[in-house]
């Protein structure tokens, strides 16, 4: 069996609802009645083969091809299979992913992995803001899962974050970890502003310190030895945090003006 695969042939000056191509609800469909499905597009609707050529029929394994930033919604609830983007992706990439891959190889707008549940989502390019955050009117972003970023990302990533693990492998923005409940975001380059903000409990894993706000408080420096066999649970994921070998961090603690207890890990120069 080949992958099913959408190239995109169009240029679209809106964006494109494309939540109901996932292996879930595309399993056991003919070509036919994929090419027939109905997307959202602004105030109107496009059927799937006005906007892509269609070809192969495993629906467990998709791939999209020539893909833009006005592809919403990839991967959307998705709870099986695997999904490849050869291009980029629009907002909500993984929106409520509960199981599976979801590989994009270019750059992605904002809220990608926006309530996640579990799975897999790899974001070879940047990444816009609140990533692993929640959905409009939600308490709860993401929930579970594992989002490696080789790019940068933007604002509050991680926003409300109940659980789950997101590693950046490049630059975030302004108020990293804000509101966040649970769960671990690793960063290696540089961080903005407000990083832990409001923060409850969690782990933010930093390289680079960034300038904190007057209620994280400096507990010091320790040696953790559990750090070890963290960053030996990213070996799979293939990313540089498996690289990092030292233990010894610079602890912060908080966001204390609301009794918070999570903590900001600096890590040693010497790593």
């Amino acid at each position: 069996m080949n992958a099913l695969t959408f190239t995109q042939k169009i240029t679209l000056q809106h964006q494109l609802n494309c939540a109901a191509l996932t292996p879930n609800n595309l399993a056991n469909k003919s070509i036919t009645e994929i090419a027939s499905i109905l997307l959202g597009y602004g105030k109107s609707q496009l059927r799937v083969d006005e906007v892509f050529e269609i070809t192969g029929n495993d629906a467990q394994n998709i791939y999209f091809k020539n893909s833009s930033n006005k592809l919403d919604y990839l991967g959307a609830n998705m709870a099986t299979g695997c999904m490849h983007i050869e291009g980029n992706a629009g907002a909500y990439l993984g929106y409520n992913l509960k199981q599976g891959e979801i590989h994009c190889h270019g750059n992605t707008e904002a809220f990608a992995a926006c309530n996640m549940v579990a799975g897999l989502l790899k974001v070879d390019g940047n990444t816009g803001d609140f990533l692993g955050g929640a959905s409009s009117g939600l308490r709860k972003g993401m929930r579970g899962g594992t989002v490696i970023v080789k790019g940068n990302a933007g604002d509050r990533v991680g926003d409300q974050m109940r659980r789950g693990l997101i590693l950046v492998e490049g630059n975030v923005g302004a108020y990293c970890g804000s509101r966040m409940i649970a769960g671990t975001i690793g960063v290696l380059g540089d961080v903005g502003g407000y990083a832990g903000f409001n923060m409850k409990h969690g782990t933010l894993l930093f390289s680079k310190l960034p300038k904190l706000h007057a209620t994280i408080k400096d507990c010091g420096t320790h040696t953790l030895p559990f750090l070890h066999l963290l960053f030996k649970s990213f070996v799979p994921f293939k990313t540089k945090f498996s690289d990092i070998k030292t233990q010894r961090v610079q602890r912060f603690v908080g966001d204390v003006a609301c009794n918070g207890n999570g903590e900001i890990l600096f890590l040693s120069p010497s790593q």
